[in-house]
């Protein structure tokens, strides 16, 4: 799909779009519980029915009424015979709910995009060999088997913190108690802390015994809850950067209190519109995007910690270098740092690319409300917020969208 947007100055209020982050949780947590649980404010993503139509797969079954979603749980310790989930390009999905599947002792093969299995596994398959597990890699799949059994589990903590929450959400079904030590830096330990409040909710206990080790009790039970999907910051931010760029918006539905990593935007905003300043995206790499977005279209900045960057559903720093190029802002990308150079900014020269990234096109959108253009590939905003161009309409913006 094909996007035009023409300029505008946005204005309005816009409702925090849930938080994808803590969806996946809640409806792990539920399809974890025996009995029915029921979680509202659930948005219809990609990443979402990615999740749902995996964790049906293995035992769970869901009820959705509007945003609204009954979930009946399963025991995944007693499931019987190999299982097929397809994860399509959900990260958050494939590395949940690997050890749930090494939970039953039957064989499991998840499959998805090809860009997903390009995403590094290297942690499941450094515990799969330490514990005698199958954990076999394929041409866009991965089959893994055995019983995952507790006990003690040392983890890097610059890889991604989703590999620490898969093992959390695993590991209290275990019949031993465990402990997953974390080598140091603990990088996006805000997501750590959102399944540990997550896992809360359904009656597990998890703690920090100390800053890199967390204990986990074992046999340890789920219990059905009724929880509500709070607002997303890392959506949001998209929103709120309309009003640095001439518009006025306010986005309502996020709470203050928030565990959130991304609620950093908030600081970085004000950072970026007083000043060059450098900021470390090692506990919100999500925002990078949009801050580099911003810095083209204000004074610039050095982004630090950015090395995750090239992980994602695009290598962002380098996507959005390419599309900044076509704003005349220069960008230079190393190994863990990027730098904007706020050069001649204007109008894009030709049409922008989202690179099969959903907030690579979203943060491209923002600097169009200042200047018009178009964007390809837009339709990749389904993978997180599929009414993005809707909510921005609202906000006074002209979108016209065409088929590619």
């Amino acid at each position: 799909m094909r996007v035009k947007i023409k300029a505008a100055a946005p204005h309005g209020r816009v409702l925090a779009p849930p938080s994808k982050s803590m969806a996946h949780r809640l409806l792990i947590g539920a399809a974890l519980s025996a009995g029915e649980s029921t979680i509202h404010h659930i948005a219809d993503s990609d990443d979402i029915r990615a999740t749902m139509t995996c964790l049906t797969a293995l035992g769970a079954s869901f009820r959705k009424q509007g945003s609204t979603v009954t979930v009946r749980g399963a025991d995944v310790t007693k499931r019987t015979g190999h299982t097929d989930l397809y994860c399509h390009e959900s990260g958050s999905t494939l590395r949940f709910l690997i050890p749930l599947a090494l939970l039953g002792g039957e064989s499991a093969t998840f499959t998805g995009s090809e860009k997903l299995f390009s995403r590094p596994l290297e942690v499941y398959e450094e515990i799969a060999r330490r514990e005698g597990l199958v954990f076999q890699k394929q041409n866009g799949g991965l089959t893994v088997g055995g019983r995952l059994m507790g006990g003690d589990f040392r983890v890097v903590g610059n890889v991604s913190s989703q590999f620490i929450s898969g093992l959390l959400f695993a590991l209290p079904l275990c019949s031993v108690d465990s402990r997953i030590l974390i080598t140091p830096p603990v990088e996006s330990r805000s997501y750590i802390d959102l399944t540990v409040q997550a896992l809360s909710y359904f009656g597990i206990d998890v703690s920090w015994t100390d800053e890199h080790t967390l204990f986990i009790r074992g046999n340890q039970t789920y219990r059905a809850a009724e929880c509500t999907v709070e607002g997303d910051y890392s959506n949001a931010a998209f929103f709120s950067a309309l009003s640095l760029l001439g518009g006025a918006v306010e986005v309502e539905g996020l709470r203050e209190d928030s565990l959130q990593g991304d609620r950093a935007y908030i600081n970085y905003f004000d950072m970026l519109t007083r000043g060059t300043p450098t900021i470390h995206l090692g506990n919100c790499p999500d925002l990078g995007p949009i801050l580099m977005a911003l810095a083209a279209a204000k004074n610039g900045a050095v982004f630090c910690g950015t090395r995750r960057l090239k992980l994602k559903e695009s290598d962002r720093g380098t996507a959005m270098a390419e599309e900044l190029a076509k704003f005349g802002t220069s960008v230079e990308v190393f190994d863990d740092s990027i730098v904007v150079y706020p050069l001649d900014f204007h109008v894009p020269s030709e049409q922008l690319c989202g690179h099969n990234d959903h907030r690579i096109v979203m943060a491209l959108a923002t600097l169009l409300t200042q200047t018009g253009g178009e964007i390809s590939g837009a339709e990749a905003v389904a993978k997180s917020l599929p009414e993005y161009f809707e909510m921005l309409a609202s906000l006074g913006v002209e979108v016209n969208r065409y088929e590619a």
